[in-house]
C-alpha cells in the first residue's frame, strides 16, 4: 500500500499549504469514513462561521508543520 503522506518536505510554502489542506480532508475521511454521512453533514457546518473557522484553524496547525518540516523554507537566506 503506497501512503497518501510519503513526505512532509514540498517545495514551496505554496505547496506546503495544498499539503495542510490535504491533511486537514484526509483527517475528516479517516475521522468519519461514510461518504453519505459526510454529505449529509456537509451543509450544517457549510453555512456556520464558527465550523469555517474552526476548520481554518486546523489547516493553519498543519501549514505550521509543514512549515516547520520545511524548515520554512528560509534555509541558507
Amino acid at each position: 500500500m503506497t501512503s497518501w503522506l510519503p513526505t512532509l518536505k514540498t517545495a514551496t510554502p505554496e505547496e506546503g499549504y495544498a499539503l495542510a489542506l490535504k491533511m486537514a480532508r484526509v483527517a475528516i475521511k479517516m475521522t468519519q469514513p461514510d461518504d453519505e454521512i459526510r454529505g449529509r453533514l456537509r451543509p450544517g457546518y457549510a453555512e456556520s462561521a464558527d465550523a469555517l473557522i474552526a476548520s481554518s484553524q486546523v489547516v493553519a496547525t498543519h501549514f505550521a508543520t509543514v512549515a516547520a518540516a520545511n524548515g520554512y523554507w528560509n534555509e541558507g537566506t
